[in-house]
């Protein structure tokens, strides 16, 4: 089961009193009988508490994986785009995400070409994503919308600049998750499999978001196995070694 929504870590605000925490959410879903796993789709990192994110770490359920939206590494952009948060607090949260769980997977979402965003401001950007400890990366290309904003400011940015730093961004995020999936390489994770078939073999994801492939068995579907990632192949999925999948009854 995944958890989204917009906003979703304000969970519990009614007729714009709070009345509840997002932390009170996940701690009543992770005493529910029958479901194996929870993932927390899309959260800002102003509504990623501390607290949420040291539950997770200790979850028997909560799987170690978060989507935190960045937009820019750029604190000038991110004022611009009027986001309730600045680099150093990103920074922040997943540094206390990897202290805790060394494994756990993050994604990022970011936009290139918001009006204002200059070659220097880019690289910022750049810069920042490139030294975080970060596994893969949505990458946006800022178009204008009517009744925005943004449509109205200065600084526009050339489509083909836009286009340019989308490619940049994307090479990183292949590089990023490449990296993630070798330090995985070796280690025993839990995959969920799904009915997604090609060129012969099934998929699914590990509890830290790898995508595996394992060749095809329609007992597997909908099932956790456990199993020992072995190598990535050019599709840029990784192999699990077949004769150490562990079959549990679930």
């Amino acid at each position: 089961m995944v958890l989204t929504g917009v906003n979703i870590g304000d969970f519990g605000i009614q007729d714009g009193k709070r009345k509840e925490k997002f932390i009170d959410l996940i701690r009543a879903l992770d005493e529910i009988e029958g479901i194996e796993r929870f993932r927390i789709s899309s959260i800002e990192p102003n509504l990623l508490t501390n607290e949420a994110i040291e539950f997770v770490a200790q979850s028997k359920k909560f799987v170690p994986h978060f989507h935190i939206p960045l937009q820019s590494g750029s604190n000038t952009i991110l004022r611009k785009m009027g986001r309730r948060y600045l680099r150093e607090l990103y920074e922040d949260r997943v540094s206390k995400i990897k202290t805790l769980m060394p494994h756990c997977c993050i994604g990022v979402d970011v936009i290139v070409g918001f009006p204002g965003e200059t070659d220097a401001l880019f690289l910022e950007t750049y810069q920042f994503l490139n030294e975080l400890d970060i596994s893969y990366l949505h990458v946006f290309t800022y178009s204008e919308r009517a009744n925005t904003r943004a449509v109205e400011m200065d600084g526009i940015v050339p489509i083909k600049k836009r286009n340019e730093r989308s490619k940049m961004l994307r090479i990183l995020s292949d590089k990023k998750k490449r990296k993630f999936y070798e330090e995985n390489l070796g280690k025993t994770f839990t995959v969920l499999f799904e009915e997604d078939l090609e060129d012969g073999k099934m998929h699914g994801f590990t509890e830290n978001y790898i995508r595996v492939a394992a060749k095809y068995d329609p007992i597997l579907i909908n099932e956790l196995k456990t199993v020992t990632l072995n190598e990535i192949n050019e599709q840029g999925t990784v192999e699990v070694i077949e004769p150490e999948i562990v079959y549990e009854s679930h």
